[in-house]
């Protein structure tokens, strides 16, 4: 389930090719575009002084960094139509043009249904961190943080009251049917004077960074009564132990006596 947080930016280049000699100038998008995650987008993107694009070859295509030379197609427009022999799969169905603003010069693309796989330049903001009790862990409280519909991968972090950073183990991350990351990290508090903890997401890949905080308040009642239940618990065991040692010794004793009692008695036989 996504939330109104959930947002991705995507950056795609356009290519214009026109027949003559006449120049002109493509004007697009100065910055990322944003979007609600599984909403629609339109990449801005027009020519100059109005110029019709009617008889152009509009080609959208996403720029891949590593290899410019293997770019991939998004959407083409040739010859008065659209042509998607060549288009990626994961753009099936989801681009289209504005045909009656071509004229105008508004060669502007629609990309429907935003997700994580649609395997481009893109950035994504995802959901506030979400905190919750694991219960008794080695003798503290364990908490357990989950924050979700990220790419890139965000970091998290515990802190506690005083914003000091809590050890915690190593992270474990997923990415669900989308694409987007799933993020957990657990760590262990023990009773302090607040008991007031932050569970932190730094996402420090995207233009601007993103903190998002949650804090999370244990009642002194919850950690008593699990103090309390492992304080039953342990003195329970001990009990038993010394319960369970004076049997034995108390056998081992009564064994003893009666064989004690036995050699004496036939020691008086003989004697006898």
């Amino acid at each position: 389930m996504w939330t109104w947080t959930d947002c991705l930016c995507v950056t795609l280049l356009l290519l214009l090719q026109r027949a003559g000699s006449e120049k002109f100038e493509v004007l697009g998008p100065t910055r990322a575009i944003v979007a609600v995650a599984g909403d629609d987008i339109i990449l801005p993107c027009y020519i100059k002084l109005n110029i019709s694009a009617e008889d152009m070859r509009v080609d959208w295509f996403r720029v891949n960094l590593p290899d410019p030379q293997s770019n991939i197609r998004v959407h083409l427009y040739q010859d008065g139509r659209d042509k998607y022999h060549d288009q990626i799969r994961s753009y099936k169905g989801r681009t289209s043009l504005f045909k009656e603003e071509l004229k105008k010069g508004n060669t502007s693309l629609k990309l429907t249904r935003v997700q994580g796989t649609d395997d481009g330049q893109y950035k994504s903001i995802g959901s506030k961190p979400e905190v919750s009790i694991e219960g008794q862990k080695e003798g503290g409280m364990g908490l357990l943080c989950v924050s979700k519909g990220w790419f890139p991968e965000p970091e998290l972090e515990w802190l506690d009251s005083e914003g000091v950073t809590l050890s915690a183990g190593p992270s474990e991350t997923d990415r669900d049917y989308k694409g987007f990351y799933i993020v957990k990290l657990k760590t262990i508090v023990k009773e302090t004077d607040t008991n007031h903890f932050t569970c932190r997401l730094r996402q420090r890949q995207l233009s601007e960074q993103i903190n998002m905080e949650t804090e999370f308040h244990i009642s002194s009642e919850l950690i008593l009564v699990h103090t309390d239940t492992w304080r039953v618990a342990f003195a329970v065991i001990v009990s038993l132990s010394i319960v369970l040692v004076v049997i034995f010794a108390f056998t081992i004793w009564h064994c003893n006596r009666l064989s004690n009692d036995y050699g004496n008695r036939k020691l008086i036989k003989e004697f006898i």
